[in-house]
């Protein structure tokens, strides 16, 4: 199990989609995750980007 974070200019959802996928390149065997924060930057009066924070669960090779 690993942690990260994923971000987007779009929303919540892309951002977990983002870190899940980021973490993809660079692991094996991903098996889960699990959102433990959401949080966001303002700018200007609105959301300037949104992030999450993620454990990803994955198995190690043989």
């Amino acid at each position: 199990m690993t942690e990260i974070v994923g971000t987007s200019t779009t929303s919540v959802d892309e951002a977990i989609t983002n870190g899940v996928t980021r973490a993809s390149q660079t692991l094996r065997n991903l098996d889960w995750f699990e959102v433990t924060e959401i949080r966001g930057h303002l700018a200007e009066g609105g959301v300037d980007y949104y992030q999450v924070g993620l454990k990803v669960g994955f198995r190690l090779d043989d």
